[in-house]
């Protein structure tokens, strides 16, 4: 009786990080599929985006706040936000980037300020990338382990890239290692 109840739980546990990061994600066609590589070209998006300056683990964590916050109803018109998925992180000058893609339905009218000077809305043109994608942990180790693969691919293929790669994660944290799905992306010329 205890076996089948601790199981009935594991699969409860297991299904509940999958179907709750089964929310809107950004559209995109993939143009060249390398597998776990994939070439893409994404349509324009409006983000929700924080600078933050920590080490990377501590930043995408303030950002998530931050952002979360503001599509929780800390805006001007106290609206709520559906959560969309993933939550991305890039590196610049200032720090660490962290961005919330709006969903579709909304646009840059549409969407009610944030309270917080902070967040920042804005439009981000279609972009092509070349993607890798992996599950696991966000550790600095996984991530760097892929970041080469994608690297090296890219040198073996002769790509033209810009800018800082973008990490993003599509699972709540209490999703299992093996079922999260992560991606490393670079933006082509």
């Amino acid at each position: 009786m205890l076996i089948s109840v601790s199981g009935v739980l594991l699969i409860i546990f297991i299904l509940s990080g999958v179907i709750m990061s089964d929310v809107e994600q950004p559209k995109y066609d993939v143009i060249e599929q390398n597998s776990p590589i994939e070439i893409r070209q994404y349509s324009a998006l409006i983000v929700s985006e924080v600078v933050v300056k920590n080490t990377r683990k501590l930043s995408i964590n303030e950002g998530f706040k931050l952002i979360a916050d503001y599509i929780f109803g800390n805006n001007q018109q106290q609206t709520k936000i559906s959560m969309t998925a993933p939550v991305t992180q890039q590196k610049s000058e200032n720090g660490w980037i962290v961005r919330f893609i709006m969903p579709a339905e909304h646009s840059l009218d549409t969407l009610p300020k944030p309270e917080n000077p902070a967040v920042k809305i804005k439009k981000i043109d279609q972009q092509k990338f070349v993607v890798i994608k992996f599950s696991g942990l966000s550790s600095e180790d996984n991530i760097q382990q892929h970041e080469l693969k994608l690297t090296q691919y890219i040198l073996d293929n002769g790509l033209q890239t810009q800018n800082s790669p973008i990490y993003a994660f599509y699972n709540p944290p209490w999703t299992l290692p093996f079922l999260r799905r992560n991606e490393i992306l670079i933006e082509l010329k």
